[in-house]
Formats: C-alpha cells, structure tokens, sequence
C-alpha cells in the first residue's frame, strides 16, 4: 500500500466512490444570484458561520481533489451531518469511528485517542466518551442505535519501538468491544498494522475510503 503518491482510492470491503461533485456540493458553487446581482452564500460560508458545541469539529474547507466542502476532525473531536460534505480525518494510533444511520441516513466520525480516561479526566481524547457522544449527537438528528451500522479506522503501529505501550491494538480493542456491547454491527475496517491512514467519510451515505 503506497501512503504518499496513490490517490486516494476505496478499498474493496468499502462502499463506491464519492458522488459527482454537482450532487456533492449541493449545486453551490458561489458567484452572484437573487434579486440585483447578490452575491451567493455558499454552503461552505454556512458552515463556517454556524455555532460549534464543544469538541464539535469545526475546521471547514473546499477539497480540490474531490471538488466537494470539507471538514476536518482534529483528535478529541467530533462531527456529524445529514448531508454529503466529506468528513476527513488522519490516524495513526488513534481510531475513529464512522456510524452512520441507514434510515435516517445521518452519519458522524470520531477521533479518539486513549480507549478511557484516568482518574476524573474525561473527553473526546477518550474512547469511552468519543463513543458516547458521537451516539448522542446522532440520536438527536433522528438515528436510532438499533439501526447504526459501523466502519472502523486506525490503531497502527506508526512508531518503531512502541511495542510496550501498544496504543493502536488498545484503541481496537476497545471500539471492537465497544460496538459488540452496543449491538453496532461493523460492516468494515482498516486497522492495527504500521501504517497511518487518511480517512474520508460522507455521513448522508455512509460510504467511507482510506489510504
């Protein structure tokens, strides 16, 4: 597996492709429209302007390889939308969860650090957290648990030597468990090995790829 020069592609467990970038962005690509020329508030200058919950993600931008808005999701951070904007992601030893509801058709990612806190610490660094609060804020867009499906990302082995503290197979364990608990079937994943990966998720399809 190439990380440097391949574009990024779906791998074979994982759903097709992105949509054309017309249905992706919504048919909104700025410019002047409405009465007297007015300029056009673009979906992604919505995006931006709108308020944030804590630990929601709120790095916004305009993808040029997909021709589609973008939102990042930063360790300990969260997001979830019922539209095709894509929802990106970079791991390492870190997992993220993509659930995604098949009929109310709303999906999220997570970004997690550690599987649980120490002590009284708490967060979205914290699988045990992450995990419950990403379920919550999908519940309130309308998804239910008994119909949340899962894909699963990250756990490498990234850094040489680490062997003792083995952070990444922790991590998997933990959300594997986790899901099993909740009755969230995985239909895929890609973790554990010694790669980082870059994740792309569209939370209206549930389709997800990784490179």
């Amino acid at each position: 597996m190439s990380l440097l020069v391949s574009p990024m592609k779906p791998r074979p467990s994982f759903q097709a492709a992105v949509p054309a970038a017309g249905v992706l962005a919504g048919g909104v690509a700025g410019g002047f429209s409405g009465a007297a020329g007015a300029p056009s508030v673009s979906r992604l200058d919505r995006l931006k302007a709108a308020p944030r919950k804590p630990g929601e993600a709120s790095f916004f931008y305009y993808d040029a390889h997909f021709k589609s808005e973008a939102v990042k999701v930063l360790p300990g951070e969260y997001f979830v939308h019922e539209e095709d904007l894509l929802i990106m992601t970079t791991l390492g030893s870190c997992i993220a969860a993509c659930l995604w509801d098949r009929n109310a058709r709303v999906g999220g990612m997570n970004h997690f650090m550690l599987p649980e806190a120490a002590g009284s610490q708490d967060g979205g660094r914290y699988g045990s957290f992450a995990m419950e609060l990403l379920i919550n804020e999908l519940m309130k867009k309308g998804a239910t648990r008994a119909t949340l499906e899962a894909k699963v990302f990250g756990g490498g082995q990234v850094i040489s030597g680490m062997n003792t503290l083995n952070v990444g197979q922790r991590n998997t364990d933990f959300v594997m468990e986790y899901l099993k608990t909740e009755r969230i079937p995985v239909v895929s994943k890609d973790v554990l090995e010694i790669y980082p990966r870059k994740v792309c998720f569209l939370p209206a399809s549930g389709k997800a790829m990784v490179k």
